[in-house]
């Protein structure tokens, strides 16, 4: 399988200014592809990746507008074109109920600028990188490559900050887990409860979302175009870089200790969209990172050779059903954290007893997806779990 190797880049001066150019003829020929797509009139064919770099490179070098794109080199451009091609079908997919890719969308010479350049435009020549057309590179290696990489791709983002990510082959490792499966339920004040174990605790980002308020109430009231109002945007940028790696460095750490801890990891599927529609939660939301979460524990996952991620539905009652004997008590409000079960007289934690109730899910989900395997049709139907009492709500729980 493949992985990205991620690292800080120091250009000098002078490749700073030959990076800026890279980048803006690969932004280029990513707008004018897009531009000659959408112009195609409907019903008429789009035209193919090879169609689109003949027309976007190779024949605009030779006019008086685009001629400045022969100075850099040829492979960014070609991989500029073939990441639209990517953009595109993405969005088909998506249009097919797979993924939730958008259609592709111009792009701006503010922000975060890349160029990709795949073998035979750079190599590693000892400690440094070298990028063709461009010459050697610094490079701060904080962790060995485990193989010849396949591609590298230059980054910068809003603050200024240089990368470079390898994309090498990687083998699944196999380690000892401790845990058969895990639970989490992921929360605003507490980041996740687990199943088994204390609460997680997220960073506090106060101080520094104090910060960033203050400053963008500073950028509201200055000119634009000014040169205080650039500083101030760069201040910002800063602040949110660093709540982003903070934040990046948390959930990294934490993804993997559970991977290697738990073999099975059972997570509800939250619709993040629509809970950042709650102008009171949306900031708190925003800043916990639910789905970059998700996203690390699937790719980890991928990592190993007997590790999986549940995701399992969300309108499952998790905070409705009692972990311990399965009495359904109904709905509850947000205040109440804690609940007597009427039936076995247990308390239980909310958030803890969502937490066993998901992993139960997951556990149950994984033992059906062995089955289907196993056998792929049945010809008895297999019942419904049925409630040991008719429910009544106002007679289920108690709370405490």
């Amino acid at each position: 399988m493949k992985a990205r190797y991620r690292y800080r880049l120091y250009p000098t001066a002078q490749q700073q200014r030959a990076l800026a150019k890279v980048f803006g003829c690969t932004r280029i020929v990513w707008n004018d592809s897009l531009a000659l797509v959408r112009s195609v009139p409907e019903g008429q064919k789009w035209p193919s990746n090879a169609e689109l770099q003949k027309l976007c490179i190779t024949q605009a070098k030779r006019t008086v507008e685009r001629a400045w794109l022969s100075e850099v080199s040829n492979i960014p451009l070609q991989q500029s074109v073939a990441d639209l091609g990517v953009a595109f079908k993405n969005w088909f997919a998506s249009l097919k109920g797979k993924g939730r890719a958008k259609f592709p969308r111009f792009k701006s010479r503010h922000g975060k600028q890349s160029a990709r350049f795949r073998n035979g435009g750079f190599s590693l020549k000892g400690n440094k990188l070298f990028l063709a057309k461009l010459g050697l590179f610094k490079v701060k290696w904080s962790r060995p490559l485990p193989a010849e990489p396949s591609s590298v791709t230059v980054l910068k983002n809003k603050v200024g900050q240089y990368h470079v990510s390898f994309v090498v082959e990687v083998q699944r490792r196999s380690v000892e887990s401790v845990r058969e499966s895990i639970g989490l339920d992921l929360g605003i004040k507490t980041f996740c409860f687990p199943s088994v174990g204390e609460p997680i605790q997220a960073p506090d980002y106060s101080r520094l979302d104090r910060r960033i308020r203050r400053l963008q109430k500073r950028l509201a009231r200055q000119h634009k175009g000014s040169n205080r109002r650039a500083l101030t945007k760069q201040k910002i940028a800063k602040l949110h870089l660093k709540v982003r790696n903070i934040r990046k460095d948390f959930l990294h750490k934490l993804s993997t200790r559970l991977v290697r801890e738990n073999q099975s990891i059972s997570l509800e599927d939250l619709n993040v969209a629509g809970l950042v529609r709650n102008r009171r939660l949306a900031r708190a939301i925003s800043q916990q990172g639910w789905r970059e979460f998700r996203t690390l524990l699937e790719s980890k996952t991928a990592q190993y050779a007997d590790r999986q991620v549940q995701v399992i539905n969300r309108w499952e009652p998790t905070s409705q059903v009692c972990s311990g004997c399965g009495f359904r008590w109904g709905k509850l409000d947000l205040s109440v954290r804690s609940v007597k079960c009427v039936s076995c007289g247990t308390i239980h934690d909310r958030d803890q007893n969502a937490a066993k109730n998901i992993e139960r899910s997951g556990r149950r989900m994984s033992e059906d997806k062995g089955a289907s395997r196993a056998h792929k049709t049945t010809s008895v139907a297999m019942p419904a779990e049925v409630l040991s009492q008719p429910y009544q709500e106002k007679q289920l729980c108690l709370s405490l």
